[in-house]
């Protein structure tokens, strides 16, 4: 299957998915262990990929998101952003209705 259409499959299947460094139990740099923390602390289940052992996603996914860095928040098939504005977001409170609101949906 093409690579494009894997990261769509993927992107759809999941409500709530994250594109990361590791894993969340051992995340391989900060902003992914930041981003992670944040999602984690909204409660909410949440799949996840790890870039590093998926080579043709860490190559694909800038150009299909059109965003160049990792971590990739993805909600309900949007892109919420990369570290910054996760932790953002979950500090002014904003993180955790939307997480909840895609789960619910």
């Amino acid at each position: 299957m093409d690579i494009m259409q894997v990261i769509k499959d993927q992107i759809e299947s999941n409500d709530i998915l994250l594109y990361m460094k590791g894993s969340p139990n051992q995340p391989m740099c900060g902003f992914s262990a930041r981003t992670v923390q944040a999602v984690m602390d909204c409660g909410q289940k949440f799949a996840y990929v790890d870039v590093l052992s998926n080579p043709d996603v860490r190559t694909n996914l800038p150009v299909y998101a059109n965003w160049p860095t990792f971590p990739q928040l993805w909600v309900n098939g949007e892109l919420v952003g990369g570290c910054d504005i996760v932790t953002e977001m979950h500090a002014k409170g904003e993180l955790k209705p939307l997480l909840e609101q895609a789960v619910s949906a």
